[in-house]
């Protein structure tokens, strides 16, 4: 049987009302946001029955490449990002002379698809050995999947955004729950001022202070950081903070303390996360500080005539060991005016472009000049120095400032 020109036209017309049917079937099935999967059963469908497809694969790449549609095929392509992950073939290649991977040479053709000139998916086809006619029309296949794999992307892409969006509130969340963690106030009297500045790297953070005043003039404060970062540090750090306000209630025995909170964080984690720590009872009428320094970063005591000294004695992180090797204390007697400055690490690790820590000598620098400022000013003074050593470099972890300033003078002469 003779074709003529007039039964190839006629296919032809045949052909393109058959596509603009089915483009307008998927943009239907999309406007009414069907599954995924529903989409790649009308993209088999379509491509099967109506252009005679005989094999098909479809791969799609978002993070990797993944398969998503497949018929008629002999091999099983399992991971195909591993055969697609270094294909950079831009147009439409017969596989015959390509060079590919020999999975995919029982198929005649691939066809890329865009989406913001960037390869989206790649079609691997073959078309039925008995079909006549003018051939694959890859327009049209590039035209289908374009259509079906953005829809998809879009979806998946919607889906990330709400689950962001969750995260974002649950974060909210998280935070608010923490800053009601830090005291609500900090003493600013005649004989003593205590100052705080919080600035977590995360909407939350494993840094944390603390101040609980006690009867008869004395208090306690500390500072201390959870190793790690985000909720899962926060967590910690507010399970930690609780047992802390337990245990200062319960007793002023420092060492009994730590190794209370050491015990409590082992039973948790097993040794996985630790929390260095600085903690301290003032007794401001008798001028007696007793600390332990739990493998935290020293504080720096700065006395009434300008002598300094880093507090170090102590004891090993808290939380590795299910029995801390040595637990020491120190007592520091007579003290008249003092400025005790406390730190997390995200103070002295902050970073220059140039890959410098902004580290201990700078730190004091600034120390030395505004100690005997109020303990706001030396706050700001010492985040205007790091905000200038770093430029636009990214604070690398959380930064908290702990200063405790005592006037004894002033309570003598009221």
């Amino acid at each position: 049987m003779t074709t003529t020109l007039t039964d190839i036209a006629e296919y032809q017309l045949h052909l393109k009302q058959m596509e603009l049917n089915s483009l307008l079937e998927v943009t239907q099935a999309i406007n009414n946001n069907l599954p995924e999967d529903d989409l790649y059963k009308i993209y088999h469908f379509i491509l099967r029955a109506n252009l005679r497809i005989q094999k098909l694969l479809l791969c799609i790449r978002q993070e990797r490449w993944q398969q998503k549609a497949v018929f008629g095929t002999n091999h099983a392509f399992g991971d195909v990002h591993q055969y697609l992950a270094a294909l950079h073939l831009t147009e439409v290649t017969n596989l015959a002379e390509a060079d590919v991977s020999d999975v995919f040479r029982e198929f005649d053709t691939l066809i890329p698809v865009f989406h913001r000139e960037s390869v989206l998916a790649y079609v691997f086809v073959s078309q039925a050995a008995h079909e006549a006619g003018p051939g694959t029309d890859t327009g049209f296949i590039q035209t289908l999947t374009n259509l079906i794999a953005v829809a998809v992307e879009n979806k998946r892409l919607a889906a990330l955004q709400l689950e962001q969006e969750a995260i974002n509130r649950e974060l909210q969340t998280a935070k608010r729950v923490q800053g009601r963690l830090f005291p609500a106030k900090l003493p600013q009297t005649p004989t003593l001022t205590v100052k705080a500045e919080y600035l977590p790297h995360q909407s939350v953070s494993g840094d944390y202070y603390d101040f609980v005043g006690l009867p008869d003039g004395k208090c306690f404060f500390c500072i201390a950081d959870v190793s790690g970062k985000g909720i899962p540090a926060a967590l910690l750090m507010s399970s930690f903070q609780a047992s802390v306000r337990i245990l200062v209630r319960q007793t002023t025995d420092l060492p009994r303390i730590i190794k209370e909170l050491n015990y409590a964080l082992y039973e948790i984690l097993a040794g996985e996360r630790y929390v260095t720590g600085f903690f301290a009872f003032y007794d401001q009428p008798n001028r007696r500080l007793t600390y332990i320094n739990a493998g935290h970063h020293p504080p720096l005591l700065i006395g009434k005539h300008g002598e300094t000294q880093w507090l170090t004695h102590g004891t090993t992180v808290v939380g590795t060991f299910d029995e801390l090797p040595f637990v020491n204390f120190a007592v520091l007697e007579n003290l008249d005016d003092f400025l005790l400055f406390c730190y997390t690490d995200g103070v002295v690790e902050t970073r220059n472009a140039q890959e410098e820590e902004f580290g201990e000598d700078r730190m004091r620098q600034v120390l030395d000049a505004h100690h005997t400022q109020d303990p706001d000013i030396l706050h700001q003074a010492l985040l205007k120095a790091l905000n200038a050593f770093r430029a636009d470099t990214p604070f690398p972890d959380d930064v908290t400032m702990l200063t405790v300033k005592s006037s004894q003078k002033l309570a003598v002469s009221g």
